[in-house]
């Protein structure tokens, strides 16, 4: 991440409360503020928020004996009790693949209602700098037919009604609860709105179609599809995703949406999944999904994000497509071993 651009002179010198720090992009989050430490003499202190105490000292028990790593076991649906100031929030906490969304439902949506109030609520007491609420492009629904890509304010079809829309209408509802909170309370809230993304701390467990089609990669294995591939999304790499975090931190306006998404990672499912095949020169297989998986899928065949907005703030994906899916086979397959 020396590549990475930003004022750091916002991120150095302050406190971190992280809520889901062993997900995906929180945990990789952690290790970054933590190299910076390491390299930059940062003094950056790092609140990492999770409900399993075995689970976040197991993955971060490389820095267990640090002054700059405190561990934090909560529930975030919970009232965050904790007596040191913190500077800044990153919300993360939720359910993010299929599979927990058809077993999870109610933890799906009450993760984000009432994890994102506790969090408001803390933020509010402790009078935080800012938070940064981490939302997703399943916001914006179905595409309507009108646009390519979405804008910031653009708005879809969902279906309020089903099983699925849990997740989607759960981060819908969280938004607004920021605004209201930035009204009622003067927060200061930035809310990026982050596209499919993938990457060598994902949870082994992700049952999303990208994380299962990185597992066969990493297992030398040809890739499995579960459909005809032809659904087009925006995906980036959980290096840009925690990059752009950073930089909407320090770069963002109050109460703003941004989109994170990186153009060259706009793809086809299958083009995706031949890309990860081709890797090992391996073939890409068709399989059909068992009914309780599919019963978390997305029904969304496009969801491009147009990332001008976050652009237009100077910032600039750092890693080519190629590169980060060589690094995220590569490093998951190296911590096996």
């Amino acid at each position: 991440m020396n590549r990475a651009k930003n004022d750091w002179g916002k991120i150095d010198n302050h406190s971190f409360l992280i809520i889901g720090a062993t997900g995906m992009i929180g945990s990789y989050m952690i290790d970054l503020l933590m190299n910076r430490n390491k390299n930059h003499h940062a003094n950056i202190h790092i609140y990492a928020m999770g409900r399993n105490a075995e689970r976040l000292s197991k993955r971060f028990s490389m820095y267990l004996s640090s002054d700059f790593f405190h561990m934090v076991e909560a529930d975030v649906t919970q009232p965050i009790v904790l007596d040191e100031d913190i500077d800044y929030i990153f919300h993360g906490a939720s359910n993010t693949h299929p599979r927990a969304y058809a077993t999870d439902p109610i933890g799906t949506i009450m993760t984000n209602l009432m994890g994102t109030q506790q969090a408001l609520d803390f933020a509010t007491n402790k009078k935080v700098k800012r938070i940064a609420f981490l939302s997703t492009v399943e916001i914006y629904g179905e595409n309507r037919g009108d646009t390519e890509k979405f804008s910031e304010d653009y708005c879809g079809y969902i279906d309020c009604n089903t099983l699925r829309a849990g997740y989607p209408e759960g981060k819908r509802a969280s938004e607004s609860l920021c605004q209201a909170y930035i009204a009622k309370h003067d927060l200061d809230i930035v809310i990026p709105r982050i596209c499919r993304t993938f990457g060598p701390t994902m949870l082994l467990s992700d049952s999303k179609a990208s994380s299962q089609f990185i597992l066969n990669a990493v297992n030398n294995e040809d890739i499995i599809l579960k459909s005809e591939g032809n659904q087009y999304f925006s995906y980036a790499y959980v290096g840009d995703v925690v990059y752009a975090l950073l930089y909407l931190l320090a770069s963002g306006e109050n109460g703003e949406a941004y989109n994170i998404a990186v153009p060259e990672f706009d793809l086809h499912l299958k083009d995706l999944a031949q890309a990860l095949a081709s890797l090992n020169e391996k073939e890409v297989i068709f399989d059909l999904p068992d009914e309780e998986e599919r019963k978390g899928f997305s029904t969304a065949s496009q969801a491009l994000l147009a990332a001008d907005k976050i652009e237009t703030l100077g910032w600039k994906p750092i890693f080519s497509l190629n590169e980060a899916l060589t690094n995220t086979v590569e490093l998951i397959r190296n911590e096996r071993i």
